[in-house]
């Protein structure tokens, strides 16, 4: 929502500052994300007198001009067309910035066909406040030498954009900020009240509702004899400085009070429409028709159409039709002043992708007594713009009961935020808001407006008490400790997920929070989503489902970090991932990828592989627990991860805790993602809980680095086909109390070994527990090993 400070001050009494005005809004909750102020970016530009223009005595079309301005006299050469003697114009000093042709003059004179130029005299287009260049700006008025260009233009309004929260649609009216600000002791509130017009002969048109549900009350009036056109000077630049495009007089009007009063209207070409107007059901390809966005749309019945006898003139609280529209040629109009109700009009937008003004205040919820000083401030705007005749006011239906009445006890403002406020106070604050107040000592009984349907509870006037005192005045005051000690509210999947954050950020990840929806055709390059995840109201037609697994965005945002430079991105995420609808169907996962390319080291470079994603997934699932020792590592990764370069880590059979490897071509290739990728993805959800330990008696143990380890190598013949970490688990199962770890240092395959096997060696750590072991003690260990490695693997002792 956008508004300019004098349209503001139609409606608010104040002298204050803009930034006074911000810092108003801010505290009084409405978000203010931008202030444009073009007389920022015309400070250096001045009203300058033009004494003489004396034709250039080397170039025909340039004039040697003598220019008064602030810095005193100056020559400048000019090749507008225009500039002549007695002039004012707008004065450049050399080094300024041309905003309108984005270019700074130089800090010295400039010779131009031999003769210097101290500056320069610039067209309304290089100021960006219009579309003349053809010459430069003659100044109307008694302007003095050294004014501000600004001023002198009408460029100096500066433009206020601030968020609307969806339950304050009445922020979208320019009369409802200013309500706000004059009760936050800002101003004074002067809102004019319309004019109201006795029409002249009774309405033709009649009004008939048969979708109530949608359109309770409507009201119209007719004018005749109309002259309609290009809309005057001050609506124009009124319109456009909040990023409107100025149509025409009637169409302009109805955008002025929409974002005036939060109050859309339609005005229909009468000549173009039946004598009756209904409010009824689409009844799909009957009603098609073209809209005033140029595309054509067919009404289902849950939408609600605005029609005639014969055709379908728009979608009701949206869009009008362009068959029905107004144009220069129309002479007779029809006013539409309607309230359509929120969810109707919300249902019908998002099915039909219209975005529009009307759209979006009647899906925020108009103000229902709105209809008639709507109806009445368009008639005056068009019978003083347009002229014309106007009938009576013909009001079908019913507006909406009023919200009720709260009891409001005003101890609550003290209870809920600690402000101690009397009572008087309290009622006129709510009065400044809009609010009808009665009754006296503690209890009010307050009357809520039509444009606050969002109060509905003491607990909402409270919030409007403490917003419009001051959020800021509220005193900080601690929580009572309570008694007792607090148990960690901690899960234990919320402390698997920490540690796991840590462990990746040790190892160069950096976090990422990404959607929880995906495109479906995203979703289905990792098997699909589940059964029930398509979004029945998506944010965005590309995030259409729940997504499968997190590797979809941290993929597209890894390339996006490689687009902006960034040296060997690597990106981790912890969050859900969605399998089915059901409450078992969600799975917390924690998921990491980087690019295989290494970057350049002077100890040399290599490419990162599966086993560094491989480590990285292990070092997640240590931190967070998981029996590390005791996963099965097979190459059975699904089909999104390549062959061959790729596996799972798991606990038993059926309980994959990770994937890792490299990620299938195909997939990089759909997401867009330049050069390979690894990664990993671990679900938390399948890390086995930790088996509680029985209380036993404490004895004193030796310090570990009394005792020192004992190594012992090994070497053995396997089958080429048996998986090196199924001979480290058989070897630290030997004696899981005496073996503290288990590696692989060297694998041979070639002479002295037969073909189909490989000569597999490892570093056995044994470590004592409580006394330096014996020779004997220590070959009975190396003796378990070897027989534990060849039940289990089939392998033999190497000679």
């Amino acid at each position: 929502m956008k508004f300019t400070l004098s349209w503001l001050k139609e409606h608010l009494e104040t002298d204050a500052s803009v930034d006074a005005i911000v810092e108003a809004m801010t505290m009084a909750g409405l978000e203010v994300e931008h202030v444009d102020n073009p007389a920022e970016a015309l400070s250096a530009f001045t009203v300058a007198h033009v004494t003489h223009a004396e034709k250039h005595p080397d170039a025909d079309k340039l004039k040697v001009c003598t220019v008064e301005t602030f810095e005193g006299i100056k020559q400048i050469v000019c090749g507008a067309p225009n500039a002549h003697a007695g002039m004012k114009a707008i004065y450049a000093p050399l080094g300024t910035y041309i905003p309108g042709a984005d270019f700074a003059l130089d800090k010295k004179p400039r010779k131009i066909r031999g003769i210097e130029s101290y500056g320069m005299l610039c067209s309304a287009k290089e100021l960006n406040a219009g579309e003349d260049h053809d010459g430069i700006i003659d100044l109307k008025g008694e302007w003095k030498v050294g004014d501000p260009a600004a001023e002198a233009l009408g460029a100096n309004d500066p433009v206020i954009d601030f968020e609307v929260t969806p339950n304050r649609p009445d922020w979208l009216g320019v009369d409802g900020i200013a309500r706000d600000l004059a009760a936050a002791g800002l101003g004074r509130l002067k809102t004019p009240a319309p004019k109201s017009i006795k029409g002249a002969f009774p309405c033709p048109i009649e009004i008939r509702l048969d979708y109530p549900e949608a359109c309770p009350v409507f009201a119209g009036r007719f004018v005749r004899g109309v002259k309609n056109g290009p809309s005057p000077d001050w609506l124009k630049r009124k319109l456009e400085a909040i990023g409107l495009r100025s149509i025409n007089i009637l169409a302009d009007i109805t955008n002025l009070v929409s974002y005036d009063r939060c109050r859309p209207l339609h005005v229909y070409d009468a000549d173009k429409i039946g004598p009756t107007i209904i409010a009824r059901r689409g009844k799909g390809e009957a009603d098609t028709f073209e809209a005033l966005d140029g595309k054509t749309y067919t009404p289902t019945a849950e939408q609600c159409v605005i029609a005639d006898e014969e055709n379908c003139l728009g979608f009701g609280g949206i869009m009008g039709g362009e068959e029905s529209g107004v144009s220069d040629d129309t002479h007779n109009v029809f006013i539409e002043c309607a309230w359509f109700e929120p969810e109707i009009t919300r249902a019908t937008g998002r099915a039909t992708g219209i975005e529009s003004d009307a759209r979006y205040r009647f899906e925020r919820g108009v103000d229902t007594a709105s209809l008639e000083p709507g109806i009445d401030l368009a008639t005056q705007l068009v019978v003083e713009l347009c002229g014309g005749e106007v009938s009576e006011v013909t009001i079908a239906g019913e507006a909406p009961s009023a919200p009720a009445p709260i009891a409001f006890p005003v101890s609550e403002v003290k209870r809920l935020t600690g402000l101690d406020l009397p009572g008087g106070i309290v009622a006129n604050m709510l009065r400044d808001l809009g609010f009808g107040v009665a009754g006296t000592g503690d209890t009010l009984h307050v009357e809520v407006p039509t444009f606050r349907r969002d109060c509905t509870m003491k607990a909402d006037l409270v919030e409007e008490v403490a917003r419009i005192h001051g959020y800021n005045r509220i005193e900080a005051v601690s929580l009572p400790k309570l008694p007792g000690r607090r148990e960690p509210t901690a899960t234990t999947g919320q402390n698997r997920a920490r540690h796991a954050r840590r462990a990746l950020a040790v190892r160069g990840y950096n976090e990422a929070v990404t959607w929880s929806f995906c495109h479906r055709d995203q979703a289905a390059l990792f098997g699909g989503h589940g059964e029930g995840l398509e979004l029945a109201n998506p944010i965005s037609s590309e995030l259409d489902v729940m997504r499968p697994t997190a590797l979809i965005h941290l993929l597209t945002a890894l390339q996006e970090n490689a687009d902006k430079g960034v040296d060997d991105p690597r990106l981790f995420e912890a969050g859900p991932i969605y399998l089915t609808d059901q409450p078992d169907g969600q799975r917390m996962a924690v998921s990491g990828v980087r690019f295989v390319a290494a970057g350049r080291h002077w100890a040399g470079t290599r490419e990162a592989d599966l086993f560094d994603a491989k480590a990285d997934a292990m070092a997640a699932l240590d931190a967070a627990g998981a029996p590390v020792d005791s996963l099965q590592v097979v190459a059975e990764a699904r089909d999104w991860w390549h062959p061959g370069r790729s596996g799972v880590m798991r606990l038993g059979p059926k309980n994959v805790l990770a994937e890792f490897g490299e990620i299938h071509p195909r997939v990089l290739k759909a997401l867009g993602i330049d050069g390979r990728v690894i990664g990993f993805e671990i679900i938390l959800d399948g890390i086995p809980d930790p088996k509680k330990k029985a209380a036993t008696k404490a004895r004193p143990a030796l310090d570990r680095a009394e005792l020192t380890p004992v190594k012992r190598d090994f070497a053995f013949l396997v089958d080429a086909s048996v998986a090196a970490d199924a001979l480290i688990r058989a070897a630290k199962g030997a004696d899981k109390a005496m073996i503290a770890d288990v590696s692989v240092f060297d694998v041979y395959a070639g002479k002295g070994v037969p073909e189909g096997q490989v000569s597999l060696a490892i570093e056995a750590v044994i470590q004592p527990r409580e006394k330096t072991l014996t020779d004997k003690e220590i070959d009975a260990v190396a003796a378990k090993i070897v027989a534990s490695v060849e039940k289990a693997t089939g392998a033999s002792l190497r000679g």
